[in-house]
């Protein structure tokens, strides 16, 4: 296996761990235990765990640009912010994936995270801004029922998700103004 196979392995189980425990009660050692290596390649690999935990939060920026970027990709410009809110839907069924998310956000007490954060996330607002053209009213609120969808998934709140976001519920909230 090559090293950026198992970098990537050790991220992997690295968010799991994180998603679970946080940036401050995840260990370097259960994490290698995850990855099913020894806790000095860990650290030969990410030399620190904030390095680790950044690599895992840019890992997941990562991935909603990916997804959005796939969910627009073909649409007229009025559908392209809708997709890109039904398939974030989707990825709100890994839960791990998104206990990490919101794992990195609390994390911003440490400033060199908050900095990384800040810097991703506004990155990914910029980013579909250019890629829906929507405008800033809608761009705050995608961001706001985002961030609300977050919260009420990660506390498996279906009174507050409704069935959106689940694939072929419907617009989201944001989309009717279009």
């Amino acid at each position: 296996m090559t090293a950026a196979a198992r970098r990537g392995e050790v991220v992997a189980a690295a968010s799991s761990e994180f998603a679970m425990r946080g940036y401050e009660g995840a260990t370097t050692e259960a994490i290698a235990r995850r990855a099913g290596v020894s806790q000095p390649y860990v650290v030969r690999l990410f030399g620190t765990k904030k390095t680790l935990f950044s690599d895992c939060c840019k890992a997941n920026f990562e991935l909603v640009k990916e997804t959005f970027t796939r969910a627009a990709e073909g649409l007229p410009p009025e559908r392209r912010l809708g997709a890109m809110g039904d398939a974030y839907g989707e990825l709100l069924n890994d839960r791990e994936r998104l206990l990490m998310q919101l794992q990195g956000y609390a994390a911003t007490g440490d400033p060199e995270i908050r900095a990384l954060m800040r810097e991703r996330y506004a990155a990914l607002y910029r980013y579909v801004e250019e890629l829906s053209g929507a405008s800033p009213a809608e761009l705050r609120s995608f961001f706001a029922i985002g961030m609300l969808c977050n919260v009420a998934a990660a506390l498996e709140l279906p009174e507050i998700m409704g069935t959106w976001p689940r694939a072929g519920a419907g617009p989201p909230p944001y989309a009717a103004s279009r």
